[in-house]
């Protein structure tokens, strides 16, 4: 697909096609590829990775999987359209989803916790654990669902299917520094903003590996490209800075990302991250400066970034591309920065 192509996608928000091949198990650049018909992978003796195949796409969007003594547990739960294929990972992992305890959620986006009332109305012991600032919006979804109809239109049922509320007696509030048992681990809460005002991120101080969220990026499976989340309202490249100063201090040896699977090399992945967020925001106070369209900006970007992502495939890969604005639009990351500059930093905008 076209620069020229995705920015028509862009101004209509449809979704590019699901990729024809399913990736092959293995290796690649240290990262683990997961094929559509292993929908759980195992990365440790008590841990899956599970993919939701979000638009029967492999490899786009993760839930983790933790068994043990504290009670079986997912981080994250995807999308509310892919719960069947959630379910399915659960059971592929060799596990009963009716004896989940947990539901630990990084931040309220719909990738992220939108299938978390329909599984709570289905999974008897489920709790659902959350930052303060987006429980109330699990309690009662219909402000977030209004904002994302506002932006879906006829698609929101399709990519993010219904939205069920959390009763509040199986919602746990989380604040920074707590501690949740889960499985076989102990996981502290961190409170992580930039990406979003909701964001924890689930540090095992033991493993020595962070349950990352969005706050750590997107990196793709075979992939060393860390692409930068920056949808609206919340995108704070400050906040976000010091959420990245403090995953850093923390000596992790692994992020398991969310879009999609584990990254080893987290000081250099970290870094990539924090130097292209500031590298994109420069680009779009250029174009907001010049009077760009969101479409137009979004278009900078993807000529912006594409090369980069293919050479970071070795080659031509459009179906890689095609996955990761599946994971985090470039229409939505220019919506972000417009959003961020004119709340934040106004007087950028009115600088020659």
């Amino acid at each position: 697909m076209s620069a020229c192509e995705r920015r028509r996608s862009w101004a209509t928000m449809t979704v590019p096609r699901p990729a024809r091949a399913a990736c092959a198990a293995g290796q690649a650049k240290g990262r683990l590829i997961v094929a559509a018909d292993m929908p759980a992978s195992q990365l440790a003796d008590d841990l899956w990775l599970l993919d939701t195949l979000f638009q029967g796409e492999p490899g786009v969007i993760a839930s983790y999987l933790l068994a043990g003594p504290h009670g079986l547990a997912l981080v994250d739960v995807g999308s509310g359209a892919t719960v069947e294929n959630l379910l399915t990972a659960v059971r592929a992992s060799g596990h009963e989803p009716a004896a989940i305890e947990h539901l630990l959620i990084t931040h309220v986006h719909l990738d992220h916790a939108g299938a978390a009332g329909a599984l709570v109305r289905r999974l008897p012991q489920a709790r659902v654990y959350v930052h303060r600032i987006g429980a109330p919006h699990l309690l009662n979804p219909e402000k977030l669902v209004s904002s994302a109809q506002r932006i879906y239109g006829q698609r929101m049922r399709e990519l993010w299917g219904a939205i069920e509320p959390v009763p509040s007696e199986r919602l746990v509030v989380l604040e920074d520094g707590d501690d949740v048992r889960v499985g076989a681990r102990r996981l502290r809460a961190l409170y992580t903003p930039g990406h979003a005002v909701h964001h924890v991120a689930l540090h095992d101080e033991e493993a020595r590996v962070i349950f990352a969220g969005d706050v750590a990026g997107v990196r793709l499976q075979g992939n060393d490209f860390v692409r930068p989340p920056t949808p609206p309202p919340d995108l704070d490249l400050e906040a976000w800075t010091a959420s990245l100063d403090r995953l850093a201090t923390l000596d992790a040896r692994a992020l398991y990302l969310p879009h999609f699977g584990p990254a080893g090399d987290v000081a250099r992945h970290l870094a990539d991250l924090r130097s292209r967020l500031f590298e994109w925001g420069d680009l779009m106070l250029a174009g907001m400066r010049a009077g760009r369209s969101d479409v137009e900006l979004a278009g900078i970007l993807a000529e912006h970034a594409d090369g980069a992502v293919l050479a970071s495939t070795g080659g031509e890969d459009g179906e890689t591309l095609e996955r990761y604005e599946l994971a985090s639009n470039y229409l939505m990351s220019a919506q972000g920065y417009q959003r961020y500059y004119r709340k934040h930093h106004p007087e950028l905008l009115a600088s020659a």
